[in-house]
């Protein structure tokens, strides 16, 4: 298994931060991973697992061992009276997966069309977009204990699925009797349950437009993907020429009282109303309302077509660009104008390493 030494990571995260990794490791299979951990140096060195590095803000260098993962495969496993059970390896691309189980004939992932990143990361962030959820149409996963080497299985009741969080994102803590798998389990392969009786989610005011606009009130599956696809380029900066992370912060969630607070103070904020009668709040049209869009400290700006998105003004691959600092002191400047302004304390996306 080759160790590679000093690894510049600036191509392998999605914003284009300079920081260094102290020794990387590509793992493609289950047998790479188990080999590493049962190597006399690496096996007892801390682990940093990295897919696709598009929900991740380095602030510095990793010292620990980083496990760049691309363990790849793309097939059909079951087939049940209600749907296409379909596997993908956790180092395949997220978008290529999507495009994949539309060309074989089975929908259900279209509404997460060209959402950066890796198979892998989608359970961790419970990735999400225009009216689906990862956990909607997620069957289970094999993931690896990086302590003891052993495959084990998660449905998704043992995911702990929440907005943008899961099981992977939270350590073990005896005070709360809490059970998470941050930094102590690889995932390995995702499957998903993927509808027969398949049905468009539609709920969203841009794939409404975009149905007024073709007359269509019936679209396919194919065609809801070409329109997520279009929004998406309109809305958000291309990570191979804009360095970002996507959308930074969470929208979050408030109680009709509180929405109308804030629709007194500013009637232009976008909200939603959900299901359980709480109202859902965009948290680029809080962070808009409070002058950011365009603005930029040092080589950290906010994207001037959609202000829940930070860019890297500066990005290059020999060197120059961002730093991890000015990304965040960034994001804490926008989260203190935006608890100032409505009462609201923003919550980020990405990890931050």
């Amino acid at each position: 298994m080759l160790v590679e030494k000093n690894v510049q990571l600036q191509p392998f995260n999605t914003f284009h931060i300079i920081a260094k990794a102290r020794a990387l490791a590509r793992v493609a299979s289950v047998d790479d991973v188990r080999a590493l951990l049962e190597h006399p140096l690496w096996g007892p060195e801390p682990k940093f697992i990295l897919g696709g590095g598009s929900n991740i803000v380095l602030t510095g260098d990793v010292q620990a061992l980083v496990l760049k993962v691309e363990i790849k495969g793309l097939r059909l496993v079951d087939e049940t009276a209600r749907a296409f059970i379909v596997e993908a390896g956790a180092g395949e691309n997220w978008h290529d997966l999507v495009r994949w189980t539309l060309a074989q004939g089975y929908p259900g992932l279209e509404n997460l069309a060209l959402i950066p990143g890796t198979v892998g990361a989608a359970p961790v962030q419970n990735i999400g977009a225009y009216g689906v959820e990862l956990q909607d149409r997620f069957e289970s996963l094999d993931a690896i204990d990086l302590q003891t080497g052993q495959l084990f299985t998660l449905h998704a009741a043992q995911c702990g699925f929440g907005y943008r969080d899961s099981v992977f994102k939270h350590g073990r803590s005896a005070a709360k009797n809490a059970f998470g798998l941050q930094g102590r389990a690889l995932i390995v392969r995702v499957r998903f349950a993927l509808p027969k009786d398949w049905k468009p989610v539609l709920g969203y005011a841009d794939l409404e437009s975009k149905m007024a606009e073709c007359g269509c009130n019936a679209p396919s599956a194919r065609q809801i993907f070409d329109w997520v696809c279009a929004i998406r380029r309109t809305k958000l900066p291309d990570p191979a020429l804009v360095g970002n992370a996507g959308s930074f912060f969470k929208n979050p969630n408030v109680s009709p009282e509180q929405c109308a607070d804030i629709i007194a103070r500013d009637p232009k904020v976008v909200h939603y109303h959900l299901s359980n009668g709480g109202i859902k709040l965009a948290a680029g049209s809080l962070i808009d309302s409070c002058g950011w869009k365009g603005k930029s400290i040092g080589q950290a700006g906010v994207y001037e077509k959609q202000a829940l998105v930070l860019v890297n003004r500066g990005a290059n691959m020999n060197g120059n660009g961002v730093t991890g600092g000015e990304v965040m002191t960034l994001a804490k400047a926008i989260q203190t104008s935006v608890y100032e302004r409505f009462g609201i304390l923003l919550e980020p996306e990405p990890v931050v390493v």
